[in-house]
């Protein structure tokens, strides 16, 4: 059986995620007077503003993530293998466009109409709103390969096509015409950009050259030539200065002075991938770059000599992220590392409060100098990380250890860069050991000591504030294996090592002693301690975690069912739930308390990292080459979850991952339908025959039967009522249209107060079914009519059974019979004993003095007896047990 989507864990968003290979699009708003970029992240399209670059619109998610952008004044156009998509408003699929066979890699809107090209060199004009072939132009690969498209401005119907071959086509689109070919210069053309005078493009070459030509004249006005490879992306400034951009394929990008026709300046690693898309703003000293290393940039070109500096950024990993950890207890910021070697801090909230912490550098000033490309200097990258925020204003505040290096860092979160120390053993001072390094860290809750775990099995403790070196655990080494995992309990008074060689042993922190050591069913791969609650999750090398109770020092839970190493494990924030990610690409939750799994789903790609936030509302994750993190909300929080076990032949489902926001706009209303396992428990009248069973009444029906008498008493009133003397502030008036008063007959109708004797006289219907039952033993008519009473009425009731009442002996001895089926039945067990208590209360004289009800009480009696001895041997069991547990030392 597998349940729809994840049960307890929802898509939420993705953090960290800006930018992709895909060349960005530029558009302006009229009515909102604003520039907005749209740029493709995998499988939607993002819209920021320029002015902030804030996130404004996400468009909804397509089936594939996409290889082509374009847009016009109405309509983003994002396209994916042979589809073509149109967005309207920035977020829903409006138009598709299905015709060609190959992967379309050249986009152009065109007025009423657009032009795709695909890699099988078919050229379609399609018309925007009626989805139709205007026009399909086939091309021979051979002689001239479709590579670059360009619609020149003020040549109407017209485009301009570059080829792979080198050569240039203008055609008529209305009238299907080649009107010239251009020879070329005999060099694949990667791009083609209007300039701002009219008849002028630029043509960007495979080599590096880039070529001004007037395309009426045929003519090169100028050549200009790159050395960093291929013309990617090539832009002009529009604000009064005749300068013209190109980006190149290492991220560098040359700015040209098109009057004095030469180089006017370099932008060096203005990102550190190939620049995918570059445009000048209109009329404004700003260039916009995007680029596959998940960076935007806004450039300002406002200083001497015409270099531009960063203005506004929105940058995450380049590289996947390896580990991730909610830093702090408000859940707000996520630490992140990744294989980029950069330390960097999202922000669940707004992405204005994201961080970059920045590069690991053996030498930050040596490095600087060299740059980012000849940097000899970087650290590899973090494989683990602990951080904690007591004292993060004072020093600093995060340890992290690197890929195969022994040296570990330390990093200040407030002031956003790497901090001052540098921590390794000192006999490793004055030269690098080739095979040792650090595998793992903690930190202790003060902030105040790092716990750092070698390959080599030793373990250290050193000074977070000063870096000093304040002990080692075990004479030479902790454990004759690598460390595989180290944690401080919340006291610091244990440190928990584990080593590769199996063993998992309990230190004094002060002391250094050795107070415990265990042997585990196999090497463990790593340990997460959860300090609040004293638990300590450990994965193994054969896929199977345990859970130790570090009070106890005994594994209380095993869990297997992984297919696949261990990732990474998290805690909810109250320790009752483990969720663990492993590369079977399953995220499984289990529950401590019942030793259950109660939830399991599957993500397309296996999960590297887990967090799950301090406020227990989101599951953050990390996954195998890809650059974002990934919320999913806690739905126990918000909406109605199953916890139950999740059955032996359950299936999981495979889960979207979340885009960054939720992925279709779906009727919430219709979805939450309760799905077959959320049906609510309906209680049984009877759990089981041999158990005793209490009814589902509330107290005040059946506890104050016997105390009826001092009740009345309490609430007797003091004075009898006043009768008003001058009339209602509302008048009573009759209902309908017209407003008419209630006649004073009607309103002083109130009954006589001469009692009818003869009512009385008549058998209640309680003594009727009791009568009815004597003859055929069936109680579960007059004890349902019993039940639905209150308890005034049922006073009543059991007065009347009596010859005086109305009743008579048979009534009563039926009565005690029915008490005798409770006692039997052992189901409404308080009611049969509160029962019982008034009746006797009630008649005691007239029991005592009827032999066949006596004779009837004496059963009972017997049968009271059994039942409460039974009874309070199992209370005085689970005593005895409730009273062991509270004080023996287990």
């Amino acid at each position: 059986m597998a349940r729809e989507g994840a049960g307890l864990f929802a898509a939420f968003r993705v953090l960290g995620r800006f930018s992709g290979h895909v060349p960005h699009v530029l558009r302006y708003h009229g009515r909102h007077r604003e520039f907005y970029v749209a740029a493709a992240v995998g499988r939607s399209v993002h819209t920021y503003n320029v002015k902030k670059l804030g996130i404004v619109a996400v468009s909804n998610t397509l089936p594939q993530d996409i290889t082509c952008l374009a847009a016009d004044r109405m309509l983003i156009f994002a396209s994916y293998d042979n589809i073509l998509h149109a967005f309207a408003r920035n977020k829903e699929v409006v138009h598709t466009y299905e015709g060609h066979k190959a992967r379309i890699h050249l986009l152009q809107p065109f007025g009423d109409h657009i032009i795709s090209v695909d890699v099988d060199n078919v050229l379609i004009v399609w018309n925007i709103q009626s989805e139709e072939e205007y026009l399909q132009i086939d091309f021979d690969k051979a002689t001239f390969a479709v590579s670059a498209l360009l619609h020149p401005s003020t040549y109407l119907n017209k485009i301009l096509l570059g080829s792979e071959q080198g050569t240039l086509q203008l055609w008529n689109i209305r009238s299907n015409k080649l009107l010239y070919s251009f020879p070329g210069w005999g060099l694949a053309v990667t791009t083609l950009e209007q300039a701002p005078a009219v008849d002028v493009v630029a043509v960007g070459l495979v080599s590096g050259h880039i070529i001004v030509h007037n395309i009426k004249f045929d003519e090169t006005l100028m050549k200009f030539q790159q050395d960093w490879g291929p013309i990617t992306a090539i832009s002009f400034r529009t604000d009064g200065h005749p300068v013209m951009a190109a980006g190149s394929p290492v991220g560098h990008i040359a700015l040209w002075d098109l009057e004095e026709k030469k180089l006017m300046c370099q932008m060096q690693d203005a990102h550190s991938t190939a620049i995918a898309g570059m445009s000048f703003v209109p009329g404004e000293p700003l260039l916009i770059t995007n680029g596959a290393d998940n960076a935007l940039r806004v450039w300002i070109f406002d200083g001497p000599g015409g270099t531009g500096r960063v203005l506004r950024s929105r940058v995450g990993h380049s590289a996947p992220p390896t580990k991730i950890r909610y830093h702090g207890q408000n859940g707000q910021q996520i630490l992140s590392a990744g294989q980029d070697g950069t330390l960097q801090s999202f922000s669940t909230v707004h992405e204005k409060f994201n961080k970059s912490l920045g590069r690991g550098s053996i030498n930050k000033k040596k490095s600087k100098k060299k740059g980012l490309k000849l940097d000899t200097m970087a650290l590899p990258p973090i494989t683990a990380f602990a951080s904690e925020v007591a004292h993060q204003s004072d020093w600093d505040g995060i340890i992290a250890c690197h890929q195969e290096y022994i040296t570990c860092t330390t990093w200040n979160y407030q002031k956003t860069s790497m901090g001052a120390h540098k921590l390794r053993p000192e006999e490793f001072s004055k030269h690098k050991p080739i095979d040792i390094y650090a595998t793992a860290v903690d930190i202790t809750s003060c902030g105040n000591f790092a716990v750092i775990g070698l390959s080599t099995g030793q373990v250290d403790v050193y000074n977070m504030q000063s870096g000093i070196h304040r002990g080692r655990y075990g004479k030479e080494k902790a454990h004759e294996g690598a460390i595989r995992g180290v944690a401080v309990d919340g006291l610091n008074q244990l440190v928990i090592t584990a080593g590769s060689e199996g063993l998992i042993k309990f230190w004094k922190f002060k002391m250094k002693d050795l107070v415990y050591s265990s042997e585990l069913s196999s090497s463990p791969s790593g340990i997460l301690l959860h300090r609040d609650s004293g638990i300590l999750g450990i994965a193994f090398d054969d896929f199977t975690i345990s859970v130790l109770d570090i009070e106890t020092r005994k594994i209380v839970r095993t869990f297997s069912g992984h297919h696949g190493r261990i990732n990474d494990m998290t805690f909810s924030p109250d320790g009752r739930w483990l969720i663990t990610s492993s590369m079977d690409c399953s995220i499984k939750t289990w529950d401590l308390p019942s030793g259950c799994l109660i939830d399991c789903f599957l993500v397309d790609s296996a999960a590297v990292s887990l967090t799950m936030s301090p406020t227990g509302d989101f599951l953050a994750s990390a996954h195998v080459d890809d650059l974002g993190i990934y919320l999913w909300s806690n739905r126990s929080l918000y909406s109605l979850v199953s916890l139950r076990p999740l059955p032996a032949d359950y299936e999981p489902s495979l889960v979207t991952l979340p885009s960054t926001c939720p992925m279709q706009d779906v009727d919430v209303s219709g979805d939450e339908e309760p799905c077959d396992e959320m049906i609510e428990y309906v209680s049984p009248e009877q759990l089981g025959e041999q158990l005793v069973t209490l009814s589902l009444l509330p107290e005040s029906r059946w506890k104050n039967l016997l105390n009826l008498d001092i009740i009345k008493k309490k609430n007797k009133p003091r004075e009898p009522p006043k009768v008003p003397k001058s009339a209602p502030f509302f008048i009573p008036t009759v209902p309908g249209l017209i407003p008419r008063y209630v006649p004073p007959e009607e309103e002083n109708d109130t009954q006589s107060k001469v009692v009818n004797l003869g009512v009385l006289a008549q058998k209640s219907d309680f003594c009727i079914h009791l009568e009815e039952a004597l003859s055929t033993n069936k109680y579960k008519a007059p004890l349902d009519l019993l039940k639905s009473l209150g308890p005034s009425n049922i006073e009543i009731e059991l007065r009347g059974l009596t010859p005086e009442g109305g009743g008579s002996m048979e009534v009563m001895l039926s009565f005690l019979r029915m008490i005798g089926m409770m006692l039997d039945k052992k189901y409404n067990f308080e009611l049969a004993q509160a029962y019982l208590a008034l009746f006797l209360k009630l008649h005691l004289k007239i029991l005592s003095s009827e032999p066949k009800l006596l004779e009837e009480l004496s059963k009972l009696s017997k049968q009271l007896e059994e039942t409460w001895i039974h009874l309070q041997a199992l209370f005085n069991q689970s005593l005895c047990v409730l009273t062991y547990m509270k004080s023996a030392l287990l």
